[in-house]
């Protein structure tokens, strides 16, 4: 199955896109901003692959003037129902729908690995001012703690090595080179039902184009063992966003970033 396939996998389970998958920290944001060298508020931002606003809600509360990009009809569809004030416009970071040096700061929020780079770092720095800003980040299931790790083991097993990557914290490994990009982490955790955390994991696309009765088989049988680990019903997921931000050359606003305290 092809790249393109998968990434349009989310299009048939957008609701759950949205219903299961989780936010980010407000850690995140202001490290961005301190790497960025400016605030959001009044930043004109493109957030790419936008799926249905979960990153973008987070920029628009900041105060940035944001502009969502989407490839997917359904996530489309799912972004304007849930913030119908922002425009979102149809395409993919490989060919931005969007005019040349337009925009403060682009982002990718769990969406760069669904692109060439080849084209989408030409075309982030097109759409970029004199001074902009390029982010890239994701949320990874945090394999340093126990019960996590031992899961990841079993997508390993289910999936194979190939496609178990889709679920561990390798993302950093495809950030692009020659950038100037610095790369930061963010840890952090959220206390969901079982239903979420397995609602979760079954909005992946490798779950998305397993099939339902595969996918429906581990994730029954994952339930299991998660109600035995956690008997009151509530899942603590453990996240590290892994952060990568380049500055382009010109002038900007604010001094110069500092790479956030940690």
């Amino acid at each position: 199955m092809t790249t393109s396939s998968r990434a349009r996998s989310f299009d048939a389970a957008a609701a759950r896109y949205a219903a299961h998958r989780p936010s980010y920290p407000p850690a995140l944001l202001d490290a961005v901003e301190e790497l960025a060298g400016r605030p959001l508020a009044g930043a004109r931002v493109a957030d790419v692959g936008a799926g249905t606003g979960i990153a973008t809600r987070l920029l628009h509360a900041r105060g940035a003037r944001v502009v969502a990009v989407e490839p997917g009809d359904g996530m489309a569809a799912q972004f304007r129902r849930a913030l119908p004030g922002v425009p979102v416009v149809r395409g993919d970071g490989d060919h931005l729908p969007l005019a040349s040096a337009s925009v403060d700061l682009v982002t990718y929020a769990q969406a760069w690995h669904w692109t060439d780079p080849s084209r989408s770092v030409p075309e982030a720095l097109r759409v970029l001012r004199p001074g902009g800003t390029l982010a890239l980040w994701w949320n990874d299931f945090d394999t340093a703690v126990p019960w996590v790790a031992d899961q990841a083991g079993r997508l390993r097993h289910f999936f194979g090595e190939a496609e178990s990557t889709r679920f561990d914290p390798v993302h950093l490994r495809r950030l692009p080179t020659g950038l100037g990009l610095v790369s930061h982490r963010v840890r952090w955790t959220r206390r969901v039902p079982v239903d979420v955390h397995l609602g979760n994991l079954g909005s992946h696309s490798a779950f998305l184009v397993i099939g339902r009765e595969a996918a429906d088989a581990f994730l029954t049988a994952e339930r299991d063992r998660l109600t035995g680990l956690f008997p009151d019903g509530m899942v603590e997921e453990s996240y590290t966003v892994s952060l990568g931000v380049a500055r382009t050359g010109g002038p900007s606003r604010g001094d110069r970033a500092r790479p956030p305290a940690r």
